[in-house]
C-alpha cells in the first residue's frame, strides 16, 4: 500500500498547524487525515493512490477514488487554513464515527450513566465511563481505548475522546469537539480540536478553536469566539502576512508546544504560534509569533528544556529530531 499526499494547498496556509507537521498528520474528526486514508487504503485494498494532502476523506469519495468511479456529486471537505479544523469537525466526527464502528460492537455503557440515543455511542476497550450524562441524540459519541470520562461530565455530540485522554470531573462540553489522544479536558469546551497531548483541564472556556500537541491553557484560561459587535473576525494569515476575515466564530488557534498562564485572556481570532509562553497582565496580540516568552524571544536552550519538562509529566522525553526541527525554525526566525 502507497499513499502519494500532494499539496494543493500551500503549507504555509495552514499556519501554525503546518510548522512540524505536514498537512496530511492534521487532526480533524477523531482521526487525522494520513490516518483515514490508511484505512480506506486497506478496506479497499489500494496498491496506490494519489490524494491531495487536504481533503477529508468520505468512505464513498474513498471508495470512487481507489476504484476510479464517477465523484461528481459526492460530498467532500477540506482544509485550506486553520479555522477550516473547526468548522469541519462537526462532519468529519461523523464519518469517522461510521468508519470506526462499521460491524463492530460497543463495549458496555454503565447504568450509573444517563444517556440520551445510547445506539449513538461506542465505547473501545478499557474505556471508563461513569456517573455522567451523554446526549448523543445531536451526533454521535466515540469514546478511546484507555480514556477516562470521570463523574458529573455532561457531553453533548458529536463528541470524540481518543485514546488514554480524560474529561475531569464536572466538564461541560458541546459538539463538535474532538480531545485527541493523551489529553486531558475540562471546565466548558465548545467545537474545538485538541490534536494529541495538550491540556484544557481546568475551569474556563475554549471554543470554535484548535490546539495543537503539547499545549497548556492554565486554570481560568479563556477565549472569546464572538465579537460583542458579532461583526467579521479577523486572523492572522501567515501565508499572505495579512489579517484575513473569517466569519463572525472563531476562537484560539495555538500552534505545538505553546502555553499560557492561569488566567489568560484571548481575543476573538487569536493565533498563537509554535513554543510560545504565553504570561502577564496584558491581553495576548492576536498575532503571537514563534518563540515569543512574554514580551521577548523564548531562549532556545531554556525552550527545549520546558518542552522536555512537559513532555516528561505524560512520560515522554523531547526528541532528536523535534531539536533539529525547532532549531531549524528557529534559525528561521532569526533571520
Amino acid at each position: 500500500m502507497n499513499i502519494i499526499f500532494e499539496n494543493i494547498v500551500p503549507k504555509e496556509n495552514l499556519y501554525p498547524f503546518t510548522s512540524i507537521r505536514n498537512i496530511e498528520d492534521i487532526r480533524v474528526g477523531i482521526l487525522t487525515i494520513k490516518e483515514k486514508w490508511e484505512i480506506f487504503a486497506n478496506k479497499f485494498s489500494a496498491n496506490e493512490i494519489i490524494v491531495s494532502s487536504n481533503l477529508i476523506p468520505s468512505a464513498e469519495y474513498a471508495e470512487a477514488l481507489i476504484y476510479k468511479k464517477n465523484l461528481n456529486g459526492i460530498e467532500i471537505r477540506s482544509i485550506e487554513f486553520p479555522w477550516d479544523i473547526f468548522k469541519h469537525n462537526d462532519w468529519a466526527l461523523r464519518q469517522d464515527f461510521k468508519l470506526l464502528t462499521d460491524g463492530r460492537i460497543s463495549q458496555p455503557i454503565s447504568s450509573t450513566n444517563q444517556i440520551i440515543s445510547p445506539e449513538n455511542i461506542f465505547i473501545e476497550e478499557g474505556a471508563t465511563v461513569e456517573y455522567c450524562t451523554i446526549n448523543a441524540s445531536t451526533g454521535p459519541v466515540y469514546i478511546g481505548k484507555n480514556a477516562l470520562i470521570m463523574e458529573g461530565a455532561l457531553i453533548r455530540g458529536p463528541f470524540a475522546l481518543c485514546e488514554n485522554s480524560v474529561v475531569k470531573m464536572g466538564a461541560k462540553i458541546y459538539g463538535a469537539t474532538t480531545i485527541g489522544p493523551n489529553c486531558i479536558a475540562g471546565g466548558e469546551i465548545k467545537n474545538s480540536v485538541l490534536f494529541a497531548n495538550s491540556n484544557k483541564a481546568h475551569d474556563g472556556y475554549l471554543g470554535d478553536s484548535v490546539l495543537g500537541e503539547w499545549c497548556n491553557l492554565g486554570a481560568g484560561t479563556s477565549n472569546s469566539n464572538l465579537k460583542n459587535t458579532a461583526n467579521n473576525i479577523s486572523v492572522w494569515n501567515n501565508a499572505g502576512n495579512n489579517f484575513v476575515s473569517v466569519g463572525n466564530k472563531c476562537g484560539l488557534l495555538m500552534g505545538d508546544y505553546s502555553r499560557a498562564a492561569i488566567n489568560t485572556s484571548f481575543n476573538t481570532g487569536t493565533l498563537v504560534g509554535i513554543c510560545c509562553n504565553i504570561f502577564g497582565s496584558k491581553l495576548p496580540l492576536k498575532f503571537v509569533p514563534d518563540f515569543t516568552w512574554g514580551d521577548e524571544i523564548y531562549i532556545f536552550e531554556k525552550c527545549l528544556k520546558d518542552i522536555n519538562n512537559w513532555k516528561q509529566l505524560k512520560g515522554q522525553t523531547i526528541t532528536e529530531t523535534e531539536k533539529i526541527n525547532l532549531l531549524n525554525i528557529y534559525n528561521q526566525k532569526l533571520k
